[in-house]
């Protein structure tokens, strides 16, 4: 299915600097929730992810990732969503954090 040029332009993705971790053991499968800063434009949001295979907690913090900005809020059982982290499946469905291989300033739109 192919997209418009408009349609691209719809999907805000930035980077955002993780700022916490913290275990999500209500999850349904194994997850972290983060609080991930996007700068002065947009703020720090809340996101979690199924990234408990590759990442340590400890790991996580200070970390840039690249996330889908203006989704609506989601409900994921007790927690509330706002941002999506963006990431790719490896060989053994683990998920891998989308990231920039240089530190670019919090809040970079994906051009």
């Amino acid at each position: 299915m192919q997209i418009t040029w408009d349609d691209f332009q719809k999907v805000d993705l930035r980077i955002g600097t993780i700022i916490e971790a913290t275990e999500f053991p209500e999850a349904h499968n194994p997850s972290y929730k983060m609080r991930i800063d996007f700068g002065d434009e947009i703020g720090i949001k809340k996101s979690s992810a199924q990234i408990t295979k590759l990442y340590n907690l400890e790991d996580l913090v200070g970390k840039q990732v690249l996330a889908v900005t203006n989704f609506p809020p989601k409900q994921i059982g007790p927690f509330m969503s706002e941002c999506l982290v963006t990431g790719f499946y490896n060989t053994n469905k683990d998920i891998a954090l989308a990231m920039p291989e240089f530190d670019v300033p919090n809040g970079s739109k994906l051009i």
